[in-house]
């Protein structure tokens, strides 16, 4: 059971980890900031945070368990203007999406606190943002990563894994590097796939005709094209190295399948498809890494 969270950020992702600590009684009180005033009122009117602070800093005050919901470009400026009252016994987290930068930020911002840190990304989210859409629920039944450095204090990170744990997700840990390469390919270039999928076909003179016979299919591929683009410009940017690299080898993948049809190779086409159908098949999500695998 912790005293006090302090929430800064309390939209969709930072809201939903307020109402599941207060689901699973883990916390007794929750602290909230955001940048808007009136998402922080919201928040206390929803039951989401129970006090209003009126800066990050006063938030944190007090507060034996830290959550950082904020976007990660943010992510140093939010830990310079909380590090006065950062001590050793507690728990700060992040949500962020890149871990690499997020990291480097707290080493900087938090210096000799940095031990307290404990960056953290859940695998989960919605198309819509805004506290309005919290949820207990969203984190349930989800894989989180955490990253822990060198300089991690081992209490810490035991308590982030049971936190993550009591709210019901498989929890993870690899490094902050690693973290960037597997989500650059298996989020990030998805998301700038889906994105550039839209703009291809509005781009076109006939994209509305197009879009008015789209079905299931389409829909379903491009879901996350609806999702925050500031958020998504922050994340796309700060892990564009990994990305870079993803969106080159997708690029030489499309190619062969472009030139077995333009070679009319009938046989090779279906291999390369089967091979994508098979694989896609057999997968299950977030059941091939070990719950401890570092």
């Amino acid at each position: 059971m912790f005293e006090q969270l302090g929430l800064i950020g309390c939209g969709l992702m930072g809201g939903s980890f307020a109402l599941a600590m207060k689901k699973a009684g883990l916390v007794k009180r929750v602290v909230g900031y955001s940048k808007s005033p009136s998402t922080t009122d919201r928040a206390r009117q929803l039951g989401v945070i129970d006090v209003e602070a009126p800066s990050a800093l006063l938030a944190v005050a007090g507060a034996d368990i830290v959550l950082l919901a904020v976007p990660v470009a943010a992510t140093e400026a939010t830990l310079k203007a909380i590090k006065h009252l950062v001590t050793p016994q507690m728990l700060i987290m992040d949500v962020g999406s890149t871990k690499a930068d997020v990291v480097q930020a707290a080493r900087r911002s938090l210096r000799d606190q940095v031990g307290s840190f404990v960056p953290a990304h859940p695998i989960t989210g919605r198309e819509v943002s805004g506290v309005e859409h919290a949820e207990a629920e969203l984190y349930s039944g989800r894989q989180v990563i955490l990253t822990p450095i060198e300089r991690t204090l081992t209490a810490q990170l035991q308590r982030a894994e049971n936190v993550w744990t009591a709210l019901g997700c498989r929890v993870t840990s690899m490094s902050p590097e690693s973290h960037d390469a597997a989500f650059a390919a298996v989020s990030h270039l998805p998301h700038l796939l889906a994105f550039a999928m839209m703009n291809s076909i509005t781009g076109q003179s006939t994209g509305d005709d197009f879009l008015s016979l789209a079905g299931p299919g389409f829909r379903d591929f491009t879901r996350i094209a609806a999702s925050d683009p500031k958020m998504w410009r922050d994340i796309l940017l700060s892990n564009r190295e990994e990305l870079l690299v993803q969106s080159r080898l997708f690029q030489q993948t499309l190619r062969t399948f472009e030139q077995a049809m333009e070679k009319g190779d009938a046989q090779r086409l279906e291999d390369m498809l089967t091979l994508a159908s098979e694989t896609r098949a057999h997968w299950r999500m977030g059941a091939q890494r070990s719950s401890k695998n570092r």
